[in-house]
């Protein structure tokens, strides 16, 4: 996989290895060792699936929608991708801008899992104290060429920790897409951005309806 695949694969996943009230002991994790458990199932997973392999993209939508999206706070993540913007936006623009947002993500991720074959993720040591409510952890995909910066940042909640914001190489996602809606939204408005997220949701699934 080059390096430009693994950059547009980093940064599809806004909130890359996030869940959805874990339970038990996941709950309680910390946020490095949420980052490393859920690094090691998906990496194990890609490559010991077959279909995953073969390029079956409704199998690997799946997988990303279920095991991986719901650990990442959408609500927070959205919001601060559109900015000042987001208080304008009517509470059905909102939960559109979040739908939208997400199946960006998802297709993005899931076409890039397609790319993996013998990378592996090492998580750095945790520097943070105990009672701190939001952390970075950073890592490192590790594979042919030079390693890539991945670094997540992280909110404690009532459930456990959640990923809002991801870095690649020193760039922050959340920032970045802040921009391009910024941009959208001055040319055509909140619906314009909608309208823009829908058109390439709807193209990724139509590839994605070919190959699978």
């Amino acid at each position: 996989m080059n390096r430009r695949l693994w950059l547009d694969f980093l940064r599809g996943t806004a909130a890359a290895f996030l869940a959805l009230g874990a339970l038990g002991v996941h709950a309680q994790e910390a946020p490095d060792q949420l980052i490393r458990r859920l690094s090691a199932e998906v990496f194990e997973t890609i490559k010991n699936d077959k279909d995953v392999q073969a390029g079956d993209m409704r199998k690997i939508v799946s997988f990303v929608d279920l095991k991986i999206m719901p650990h990442v706070n959408f609500t927070r993540m959205t919001a601060s991708a559109v900015g000042r913007n987001w208080r304008q936006a009517t509470p059905e623009q909102q939960k559109r801008l979040q739908e939208e947002f997400k199946g960006l993500l998802v297709r993005t991720y899931s076409g890039a899992l397609t790319q993996v074959k013998d990378q592996s993720v090492s998580v750095k040591p945790l520097r943070a104290n105990p009672a701190d409510a939001e952390v970075i952890v950073r890592s490192e995909i590790i594979g042919r060429g030079d390693p890539i910066q991945l670094d997540y940042r992280m909110e404690k909640t009532p459930s456990g920790w959640r990923i809002y914001d991801l870095n690649v190489l020193g760039v922050w996602l959340v920032e970045t897409y802040r921009t391009q809606f910024a941009q959208e939204i001055s040319a055509r408005g909140i619906d314009g951005l909608i309208a823009t997220l829908a058109e390439r949701n709807k193209a990724a699934g139509a590839v994605s309806a070919k190959k699978g």
